[in-house]
């Protein structure tokens, strides 16, 4: 991938893990070890993080916007690099996912005032709150601080960027029509869905000076907080040409969801796209990487049809640390993720999982 190499076609999806200092959203020693423990993937994907305080999700979700969140993911990249893999930041901003009683801003952003009519069991089991249209100066100045955050994580040493366009949060509530129905150049026709992604991407660049060192993710067809667009080949057909203009390193495609997930939209995902992966390939000349529920044979079966690059693996990458090594070796994958612990404090379910013996 450009300059660098990837010693396999594994990646370790971003995982939401909420063990970051819940006061300063540093991240912890904990964190560290638990990343450590992964250094057989190929590629790494943290934690999102948030690049500003607003657009904070997650009660112990880490940040990069301060100097000294940077210096704790610098440890943690140390690590990694210690154990020949590469480490990549999926920066984001949660957007109309957010609430108040999680940011403490009084405050959520969105592209259009559309909140999320479903209940938000983060912020006491209440429906999330209609955000604030952002303005076309508030707009510029979350690019900004995206900018920022890159510059942070160049400092800390991150091999790239992963910007985080998937799943509902600002980035991809720009993206689709059931979020954005705004009426000026971030809204409306594709190219101006499409402007408020692109111009992230061209700062994330211009920041590492290396467009082969920026990814993004992106979830066409996902219903996951509530979302929807009407026409997904048409809005992410355009992205993505515009992406490979740009020459980023990679994609990571998120296929429909596996389970079915609580949205007030139609369930036609498939119907929609039945392969994102196979819809979208002949568009993009870098790494694209599939995800979403692959185990070890619908994985390689996925490699064998030539429409991706690598697979990224979520919760069997929480069970299994050695997860590549048991790949390699045709041994028993541990299935047994307890999901109790996703979001829990501490050590239980986080660093405990054994290495294969």
């Amino acid at each position: 991938m450009g300059d660098l190499q990837i010693k396999n076609r594994i990646c370790m999806a971003a995982l939401t893990r909420e063990r970051a200092d819940p006061k300063t959203l540093i991240p912890t020693d904990l964190m560290a070890e638990y990343y450590s423990q992964r250094t057989q993937f190929g590629m790494i994907l943290t934690d999102c993080a948030t690049v500003s305080k607003i657009g904070h999700c997650f009660e112990r979700g880490p940040g990069i916007f301060t100097q000294e969140q940077a210096d704790g993911w610098k440890k943690i990249v140390d690590k990694v690099h210690q154990g020949d893999s590469l480490i990549f930041m999926q920066i984001w901003h949660g957007g109309r996912a957010s609430d108040p009683l999680i940011n403490k801003s009084g405050i959520t952003y969105g592209p259009s005032p559309i909140g999320i009519k479903l209940i938000n069991r983060r912020a006491n089991n209440e429906y999330y709150k209609v955000p604030h249209e952002m303005t076309k100066q508030q707009i510029k100045e979350v690019i900004e601080e995206f900018k920022q955050g890159a510059i942070y994580c160049k400092q800390a040493g991150f091999d790239g960027i992963q910007l985080h366009g998937a799943n509902g949060y600002l980035v991809d509530q720009f993206l689709r029509d059931s979020s954005n129905q705004r009426n000026d150049e971030y809204g409306g026709s594709v190219e101006n869905k499409c402007r408020f992604c692109l111009e992230i991407i061209d700062a994330l660049i211009e920041v590492y000076g290396n467009s082969k060192r920026i990814g993004i993710k992106i979830s066409p067809v996902s219903r996951f907080n509530d979302m929807y667009d009407n026409d997904p080949i048409k809005t992410f057909s355009y992205l993505i040409q515009e992406l490979d203009k740009r020459n980023i390193g990679f994609i990571e495609l998120r296929e429909v969801e596996k389970v079915m997930v609580k949205s007030n939209y139609p369930n036609d995902g498939k119907e929609q796209i039945p392969d994102c992966a196979k819809q979208f390939r002949h568009l993009f000349k870098g790494i694209i990487i599939d995800n979403e529920g692959f185990e070890y044979q619908s994985g390689l079966d996925k490699l064998k049809e030539g429409n991706c690059d690598m697979i990224s693996f979520g919760r069997l990458a929480i069970s299994n640390p050695d997860l590549p090594f048991r790949f390699q070796k045709g041994l028993q994958v541990n299935n047994n993720y307890d999901q109790k612990t996703y979001y829990s404090e501490g050590e239980i379910g986080y660093i405990d999982y054994p290495f294969f013996e």
